[in-house]
């Protein structure tokens, strides 16, 4: 049946039925009916008519209660062949024609695109799909023709001088999953206003120009393959980020099954790094990521890397990194002393963070080039042993920003980024130099293997660097709990969590007694007592509780998943520390009293 044939009156009333009986929503059949009737989506109408006639109504619900939205990076989700809130075709090319409608009517001259994709399943489908829509409208793309990188598209964006860009990816997500990140001239995700702007124009999107074959632009060089040159430049950039010291560490380093030894392997070897290994069960580029816990390939998940220990041991490694699959976020796991054959431990992003910091900072002081008007970057729910460190060596901290490293992208052009020095979020994302404005493993995973190098010269591991961090800055313990809220019952739940927060906040969490909620969307502070005062922060849905003795817990929906994340942040004073391990325990079973008193009140909606 065509969709000229379809019976579009029958559909609805079976529509319309459906919602009555409870099977799907009143808001997915409103979508549903679009997708049937308006003429911008006639090639997917027998999909959606088939759909209906055999009763599939929760793959329908699924697909259609919302339209998929932008998040802190871009547009993400299941992949489904039809559907508003689905990753396919038309969402896809939403996005690019949306892209490139904002940016027709906001940049004069020549316009042009720089497009990469990673591992997943359809990336390179969904990136010869952007490309063809880009050059349609009138673009000039330069595309990198293998697995790559996204901060080697925030690069290319940048060594091209391109009016905008995008990656497909859906970074850490499962395997079901892919994306688009678009990006601005700066080689950062897309800011206000252009962020809102590009999203009017991609809701609004009626056609979708296809002209041009893939092939057919590569050859009349609309398209410009620039692999080759672009990989060398950016290899070159980021090892101008070393720093000089002994390199003799064995590394063990797994990608992920994602696109990471094509940026992390020729790094370490530019920084002269000559014992690594790649880990051949995660050395397959594979969309399904097959030999890792869920078949997600996230290194801020410890049993990422149980696996890879085993192995580092039998071998006498001495430090594991590992990459995501677009390879921007690094994890890291290191013996927790000098004997390689002993307990090993991973770090949390934030622990990463607090170490690179100090390296970055400590190297930078030796060459004598810190001044007060240098600065770090971090956002609000990234852990504030980086500004103690920071304010140790004199230098500044950017540290009032919103969750997404577009915002750190954003700081640097502001602040200006000759005085830039190391930029990081609590998600495992890090940045030192300007030639890009995201978060790259690559150069997090060079500075961390000279860390590691200086730190086994010293007869240490990583593990008691950090320890002697804590001594120095006080100890900080931070964890991250996901409270999952999937569908469209789980969105309206969400919502009623982030009202009763500010609205009904709890007298105290963990024992510590609430002294003031910090609420980023309305730009208050209100006092235990009721008393309300002006935030001056930047706008976002985020709610801070502020505990006693400066502990917190930050909470958020997730821009990018059906789920609300609650930071929850413990801290003792250098001054205060007396034994390292008691302190351990005694914030670990804070963290413990933070988390089953947030879980009730979210469970209390």
């Amino acid at each position: 049946m065509s969709g000229s044939d379809l019976d579009t009156s029958a559909l609805l009333e079976q529509v319309k039925q459906a919602t009555v009986d409870g099977k799907i929503t009143a808001s997915a059949a409103d979508n549903i009916e679009i997708w049937l009737t308006e003429a911008r989506y006639a090639r997917y109408a027998d999909q959606v008519a088939e759909h209906i006639t055999s009763g599939k109504w929760k793959e329908l619900d699924d697909a259609f209660w919302t339209i998929i939205p932008f998040g802190t990076g871009g547009r993400r989700g299941k992949m489904y062949p039809i559907g508003s809130n689905a990753i396919n075709e038309r969402t896809i090319g939403e996005s690019a024609q949306g892209l490139a409608e904002y940016v027709k009517a906001t940049v004069s001259g020549d316009l042009s695109c720089a497009i990469a994709y990673d591992t997943r399943h359809r990336s390179r489908e969904f990136a010869e799909l952007c490309a063809r829509i880009m050059v349609s409208n009138g673009f000039t793309v330069y595309f990198l023709d293998d697995y790559r990188s996204t901060p080697e598209l925030s690069f290319l964006v940048r060594y091209k001088k391109c009016s905008c860009g995008i990656m497909v990816t859906a970074s850490h997500n499962p395997p079901s999953d892919n994306a688009v990140k678009v990006y601005w001239s700066t080689g950062g995700q897309v800011m206000p206003p252009h962020d809102a702007k590009i999203i009017d124009n991609v809701m609004n999107v009626q056609e979708i120009p296809l002209g041009v074959e893939f092939d057919a632009a590569v050859s009349e060089n609309k398209v410009v393959l620039c692999t080759q040159e672009t990989d060398d430049a950016f290899v070159s950039a980021v090892s101008q980020q070393k720093f000089d010291g002994p390199r003799n560490v064995k590394i063990l380093y797994s990608p992920l099954h994602g696109v990471g030894a094509s940026a992390v392997l020729p790094v370490l070897a530019a920084d002269n790094f000559k014992d690594v290994a790649l880990f051949g069960p995660h050395a397959e580029q594979s969309g399904d990521f097959p030999n890792v816990p869920g078949h997600v390939s996230n290194p801020e998940n410890p049993a990422v890397f149980d696996i890879i220990i085993d192995q580092a041991k039998k071998d006498d490694s001495e430090l594991i990194l590992a990459t995501d699959p677009d390879s921007d976020r690094l994890g890291c796991a290191a013996p927790r002393s000098m004997d390689t054959t002993g307990e090993w431990g991973t770090f949390t992003g934030n622990q990463i963070a607090v170490l690179l910091a100090d390296h970055v900072l400590s190297e930078r002081k030796k060459g004598g080039g810190l001044t007060a008007d240098h600065y770090v970057v971090k956002t609000l729910v990234t852990t504030e042993m980086v500004r103690r460190i920071a304010e140790s060596y004199g230098v500044r901290t950017c540290g009032n920003l919103q969750v997404g490293f577009k915002y750190i992208g954003g700081t640097m052009d502001e602040e200006g980024p000759d005085k830039f020095l190391f930029g990081c979020e609590e998600s495992h994302g890090y940045l030192v130099g300007q030639y890009a404005r995201d978060k790259d493993a690559s150069v997090a995973a060079m500075l961390l293997a000279e860390l590691a190098a200086n730190c086994k010269k010293e007869g240490k591991s990583l593990h008691e660097k950090l320890e002697s961090l804590w001594w120095q800055h006080g100890y900080h313990a931070e964890r991250l709990l996901n409270q999952k809220m999937p569908g469209s019952e789980g969105m309206a739940n969400m919502q009623k969590l982030m009202g009763k927060f500010r609205a009904e906040p709890p007298a105290s969490v963990g024992g510590l007694k609430l002294v003031q909620v910090r609420d980023y969307l309305n730009d208050t502070i209100t006092t235990a007592d009721g008393q309300t005062s002006k935030l001056n922060g930047p706008k976002g849905n985020m709610v801070i509780l502020d505990l006693e003795d400066d502990n917190y817990v930050a909470v958020r929906p997730s821009g990018t998943e059906p789920k609300v994340k609650f930071y929850m942040f413990s801290y003792v004073p250098a001054e205060q520390l007396s034994l390292m391990n008691a302190a351990q325990e005694e914030m670990e079973a804070r963290l413990d009293a933070f988390e089953n008193d947030l879980k009730a009140f979210a469970e209390s909606v």
